[in-house]
């Protein structure tokens, strides 16, 4: 089992990245969300990785980070959900909004994706009721929409999922969401 590779970011063509370690290229599928946040071409990258073994192929999946590829690892567990229907979802919504969905049962949410039509995104939320806990919680104060929004305000300007998290943990639960941003990136730049 490949569970990471680091190497020298060679190619990328979503959802498809080549990695060069060491002279061997491997070619990593990734979602959207961790394309985005990939570096630049020739710079050294780090992918979590699953490696899925069929009797017609042998794909490498990667993720920069362990709750995209532990909700992935739920998601391939779906009877009639496989490799490439969870990286569409991943590639379609944040974990973090997965959760969400998830927590709240929201098939609406899971609709926007796609290639998920109305009896997956039910059969998906049935079947990973109780597992997202991949996702790190938004803080459920009464201020978390704003917080989520601050979050996702984050990620669009290029924060990890991570980093974004970490920042909503102290965040002040009365702040809105324009005070939220301007707080979160005063504390991200120091």
């Amino acid at each position: 089992m490949i569970g990471r590779i680091t190497g020298k970011l060679l190619e990328k063509a979503p959802p498809l990245v080549l990695v060069d370690c060491h002279g061997v290229g491997y070619e990593v599928w990734v979602p959207m969300s961790s394309f985005y946040n990939l570096p630049e071409l020739g710079e050294q990258v780090s992918l979590l990785t699953h490696f899925v073994v069929r009797e017609d192929a042998q794909i490498l999946f990667g993720f920069l980070t362990s709750s995209e590829r532990e909700a992935f690892k739920d998601l391939i567990k779906i009877s009639g959900v496989g490799p490439r229907t969870a990286l569409s979802v991943l590639s379609g919504m944040s974990v973090a909004d997965l959760s969400r969905a998830v927590q709240s049962q929201e098939a609406g949410l899971l609709l926007k994706v796609p290639g998920i039509g109305k009896k997956t995104a039910e059969r998906l939320l049935l079947e990973l009721k109780g597992k997202a806990e991949w996702a790190p919680s938004l803080a459920p104060s009464v201020g978390s929409n704003a917080q989520s929004d601050v979050a996702q305000a984050l990620m669009s300007l290029g924060y990890s999922e991570r980093e974004a998290q970490a920042v909503i943990k102290v965040l002040p639960p009365e702040l809105g969401v324009s005070e939220g941003i301007k707080w979160a990136l005063k504390s991200l730049s120091r």
